[in-house]
């Protein structure tokens, strides 16, 4: 009898543990996707346009196409006076996606003289660690961030970590084209989002590029 009313009281429990989980899951990409619904932008420094993968022949895919483009309006709408692509060359790949981005900025009437580039990164946090060094060599100080709505969230708290000041102008979600994309992308956003916690918390100091 006893040993009955234990299992029931554990399975209650991991019900309770389980539903909890859920409800948080749920309330957090809740608030991944509000905050990507959300701009703030507001005159700055310079524009960061967070980089995307690219293609096998160096060309840039839709993500990057459009987070450039969304720079590139900003820039002409007076944000700030420069832009800043931010984005490494991966492996086996003829460029890197700050160069795509370039590419996307000059054919939108960008004069290169506007385009600053950050080509040493590899991952979001990597995008925050290289750009502040390229915003302090400048003397730039504050930023509007640009990356699709499911990325903001994150991307706006390691810019945060490393004392950069940014306001954010995402790119809503209907422009992204295949359905699926988005709530693969906000599943993937909570992931990384609580790894980068772990990391923080535990001064894990993992980049591609570690003491550079």
């Amino acid at each position: 009898m006893k040993q009955h009313r234990r299992r029931a009281l554990f399975k209650r429990i991991v019900i309770l543990f389980g539903c909890a989980l859920l409800l948080y899951f749920i309330v957090f990409i809740a608030a991944i996707h509000h905050s990507g619904a959300i701009d703030t932008a507001k005159e700055s420094d310079v524009i960061i346009v967070l980089g995307a993968g690219l293609l096998r022949d160096g060309r840039p895919g839709w993500a990057l196409t459009r987070r450039s483009l969304q720079g590139a309006d900003l820039w002409h709408a007076g944000m700030a006076p420069y832009v800043l692509c931010a984005g490494g060359k991966a492996e086996s790949y003829p460029r890197s996606e700050a160069a795509a981005c370039r590419e996307i900025l000059l054919a939108s009437g960008l004069p290169s003289g506007a385009i600053l580039l950050e080509e040493m990164s590899r991952s979001t946090e990597e995008n925050a660690i290289f750009s502040r060094r390229v915003l302090e060599d400048m003397s730039l100080k504050d930023a509007v961030l640009v990356s699709d709505s499911y990325h903001m969230l994150r991307a706006g708290w390691l810019f945060q970590l490393q004392g950069i000041e940014t306001t954010s102008s995402p790119v809503p979600a209907n422009r992204i084209r295949n359905p699926l994309s988005y709530p693969l992308s906000l599943l993937r956003e909570f992931l990384a989002f609580h790894w980068h916690f772990l990391k923080e918390t535990f001064q894990i100091p993992l980049t591609h590029l570690n003491g550079v």
